[in-house]
């Protein structure tokens, strides 16, 4: 055998394995988008879940702002039932007009607690799809690198695995999405 058909024939080996190599890093691939594309889910909501927090926030500061009211206005009408009035009609026309604003401030109190508390439940439910976006992240990442040492080692077993570790980051990504 003369040196260059050696050459010859060593060509042909490395690239046979490298087209043996193709779905590998086809898949690798196909899996780094799917990384990219978690990890902008994951940002998005985590994101949704801080702006569910700050307008719980804010729900819950005109929940205490209508609470204060209230109290207030109780405290001034338990006052003015104990203190002598000359004007005794003018004392129970201001009287009723603390009643009418306790009776509308309790509705109002209901609703703004209501509220709060239903934003509270978008903000959990955010941060629990925002977790399922991160490990799946991981996943996916993981996924990612134990399939590349299948290119450096050229032994399949590697890249099983990855497509085990990218599958399953792939079924979180979709539970997120089913997450009520």
């Amino acid at each position: 055998m003369e040196p260059n058909e050696v050459e010859e024939l060593k060509e042909h080996a490395e690239h046979g394995s490298e087209s043996a190599m193709r779905p590998v890093a086809f898949t690798m691939s196909v899996v780094a988008v799917l990384v990219a594309v978690t990890t902008v889910l994951g940002h998005r909501t985590h994101t949704e879940a801080v702006l569910n927090q700050n307008r719980a926030t804010d729900q819950w500061n005109y929940y205490q702002d209508k609470k204060i009211l209230s109290n207030d206005t109780a405290l001034a009408a338990d006052l003015l039932s104990v203190v002598t009035v000359e004007d005794k009609e003018a004392a129970k026309k201001i009287a009723k007009g603390y009643a009418d604003h306790q009776q509308k401030w309790a509705k109002e109190l209901a609703d703004a607690e209501e509220k709060a508390r239903d934003l509270e439940k978008e903000v959990r439910h955010a941060e629990r799809k925002a977790d399922r976006f991160d490990l799946s992240e991981a996943l996916l990442e993981i996924g990612l690198v134990v399939s590349s040492v299948t290119l450096l080692t050229k032994m399949r077993f590697y890249w099983y695995v990855g497509m085990v570790f990218s599958l399953a980051g792939v079924a979180l990504v979709v539970s997120a999405f089913l997450l009520r």
